[in-house]
């Protein structure tokens, strides 16, 4: 169980990158740190930025001595890091063709027809 001072898993990680995201530029871990609001330890906040950097999630400058720390480019935003989670799990599976058919079977009506939207190519323009 997790109790009043402990995070849900992931918590964290989502913490950091919401601070990332708000930026706009790369941070330094005690930036970090102190917009988390500075109850975490400094060692808390570089074991997550290194996990996920690690994970491909950010990207690492060095500046002086330390590392600066930023999204990257596919972990812009909260859809971006959806869709990558979503594309490193697809990874995982060696039949790819079963678990798309298990994800796209329990899509809501709505998210079906928006996927078959996105997959639809484009109308071609009439030649003149």
């Amino acid at each position: 169980m997790i109790g009043p001072q402990r995070r849900h898993p992931g918590e964290l990680e989502t913490d950091v990158l919401t601070v990332l995201w708000a930026a706009g530029a790369p941070l330094a871990p005690a930036e970090i740190q102190r917009a988390l609001g500075g109850d975490l330890a400094r060692t808390t906040v570089n074991t997550i930025l290194t996990r996920l950097f690690e994970k491909g999630v950010l990207v690492r400058t060095r500046v002086g001595r330390a590392f600066a720390y930023a999204p990257a480019h596919e972990a812009q935003d909260a859809p971006g890091l959806a869709a990558r989670r979503m594309r490193s799990e697809l990874e995982k599976e060696a039949d790819r063709q079963t678990v798309l058919a298990r994800f796209v079977s329990g899509l809501s009506d709505e998210d079906e027809r928006l996927l078959r939207g996105l997959l639809s190519p484009p109308p071609a323009e009439e030649q003149r």
